[in-house]
């Protein structure tokens, strides 16, 4: 088990580091005509639903604790920031319905299970949880205001905002829920995992499809889960 000692502040920099990375190629990406970019645009809307991931999995970090222990006022603070840059989630319905998960998982009261076990109803029930007409009001507003104020290219817009966020959401629900869940498990946290391979864990979904994993260690920052693989 890690301590908080041990995530110290690593967590916090990891954190700001993947916003800040994130800020980086969205503003490069929306300010490049696509007749410029070409064939780069496809590693770029690539580049930007990883980092759309890691954004939502920095807020989920600070559900737990483990984005930054020594503070929780800092700590929930960037998840709330991580939260609404995430086509403005609610990080408090985010936390809710999070510990909820792991408090009743695969059970009636869990927000993140469908008893169907199956992916577009399951899919459609996940997001009802935590996408309201709150959310498209204030993601329509953005995108006007980029498209209307700051003339940013409706392309651009699509391509590189749009797109990659929506990618994200379902990469989140495959790879993150799903996939560990659609399965009957018997085992104490009813979670199955990813076969041991570092670098798809990473990739698909920065270690989270290490599920069993992160229900028995859930204080574990996404970037230690790995170690907690048998």
């Amino acid at each position: 088990m890690i301590t908080r000692e041990e995530i110290g502040n690593k967590g916090l920099l990891i954190g700001i580091s993947i916003l800040l990375l994130w800020l980086a190629a969205f503003i490069f990406a929306l300010s490049q005509p696509l007749a410029v970019l070409g064939f780069w645009s496809i590693p770029l809307v690539l580049m930007l639903t990883h980092l759309f991931t890691g954004v939502f999995i920095t807020a989920h970090d600070a559900i737990h604790d483990a984005l930054y222990p020594a503070s929780k006022k800092i700590n929930h603070l960037i998840g709330v920031v991580c939260a609404s840059l995430f086509a403005f989630n609610s990080y408090d319905v985010m936390y809710k319905n999070h510990l909820a998960h792991h408090e009743y998982n695969g059970e009636d009261h869990d927000p993140d299970f469908h008893a169907s076990r199956k992916f577009i109803p399951w899919f459609i029930s996940f997001i009802s949880h935590y996408i309201g007409w709150k959310q498209f009001l204030f993601t329509a507003v953005f995108f006007n205001f980029l498209l209307w104020v700051l003339k940013v290219d409706v392309a651009n817009l699509l391509l590189f905002y749009v797109l990659p966020m929506s990618l994200s959401t379902v990469q989140l629900f495959y790879f993150g829920t799903f996939q560990p869940h659609s399965g009957i498990h018997h085992n104490i946290h009813k979670s199955g995992t990813q076969k041991k391979n570092h670098l798809w864990a990473f990739v698909s979904c920065y270690f989270f499809g290490y599920h069993y994993e992160h229900h028995d260690n859930p204080a574990v920052p996404w970037w230690r889960l790995y170690k907690t693989k048998a």
